[in-house]
């Protein structure tokens, strides 16, 4: 039986890991991708203190050395059960059962999809949800982006250096990310923004081609010549694995106050997964730390204080 049982292994994840090893506690990370969870479709990051420049992958490789150095074990098997209200938690995977005495949901969220046509059957065919993954593919085509957060004006930079051209859509007529992330975006000559316009429709034969938008202000229509399109129109929770149950909104985000614990006692939540008004990389990791916290003081009261 582990102290501490994590389910996901991105920077919540990872970073709990680093807490409860270095704790002396016994700790086994779930993990049914690759590690690093969300940040590795980053292909920079510049607004986490003492790091002024690091790609998503080389910060996400650096937290899961970090965390097996500091005793953490991580498996890459995908949770398909979950039997987690009595005083041991069970985690069920295609491998077997694992027992802890806690539970740290650090599940992240996984990129929404547009819900437009044909859109499941391009992608991998020129609909991609990851730029840093998929962007060499394009090298010197045409490509467009979705969206206008932080992670649309990224991948817009991204591509920007990969592709002759980026379009970058937005059903708005200004960004929502940083303000340095959009001046950069407006610097850069071979990206151009359509604002106030939505996507319609994919079309193409074996591989996508171009895309039917539409103004939202004049309702006109036209379409676009493309070969990748890239999505980037926001996050949603993947917790239904563990609610009920465990509290969550109605967007299937988890209730956890601000030590991290739930609903149900021994299980905390932290990072992306939770509801929060802020979700960036330095409160995931915050999260991580103080759901170890929580966890350790919890395995402290049932061990008698010890």
């Amino acid at each position: 039986m582990y102290d501490i049982l994590i389910a996901g292994a991105g920077t919540a994840g990872l970073t709990a890991g680093i807490y409860a090893g270095r704790s002396g506690k016994s700790v086994l990370i779930f993990e049914g991708a690759f590690p690093g969870g969300a940040i590795i479709t980053s292909p920079f990051i510049e607004n986490y203190p003492a790091i002024k420049t690091i790609s998503g992958p080389e910060f996400a490789n650096e937290m899961v050395q970090q965390a097996e150095n500091a005793g953490a074990k991580i498996v890459y098997e995908k949770i398909i059960g979950a039997d987690i209200e009595g005083d041991i938690k069970k985690i069920t995977t295609s491998s077997g059962e694992y027992l802890g005495k806690t539970l740290i949901i650090a599940t992240g969220t996984v990129r929404r999809k547009l819900g437009v046509k044909n859109e499941v059957e391009f992608t991998g065919r020129g609909v991609s949800y990851c730029a840093y993954c998929d962007g060499a593919f394009f090298r010197n085509q045409t490509a467009t982006v979705v969206g206008g957060g932080n992670t649309a004006l990224e991948d817009a930079i991204y591509l920007a250096n990969i592709c002759k051209k980026v379009y970058i859509i937005h059903r708005r007529d200004s960004f929502k990310g940083e303000e340095t992330l959009s001046k950069k975006v407006f610097e850069t000559e071979n990206i151009e923004f359509i604002p106030d316009t939505v996507v319609e429709e994919i079309i193409g034969d074996d591989v996508l081609k171009e895309i039917k938008v539409k103004n939202l202000k004049t309702g006109e229509f036209k379409t676009i010549e493309t070969e990748g399109l890239f999505v980037a129109v926001g996050q949603k929770a993947q917790n239904e694995i563990f609610s009920p149950p465990v509290d969550t909104d109605d967007s299937g985000y988890v209730k956890a106050t601000e030590d991290c614990s739930t609903n149900i006692p021994g299980v905390y939540a932290a990072g992306d997964c939770r509801v929060k008004t802020l979700r960036q990389l330095i409160t995931a990791s915050a999260d991580g730390a103080a759901a170890v916290t929580s966890a350790t003081q919890y395995i402290n009261k049932i061990n008698g204080g010890k």
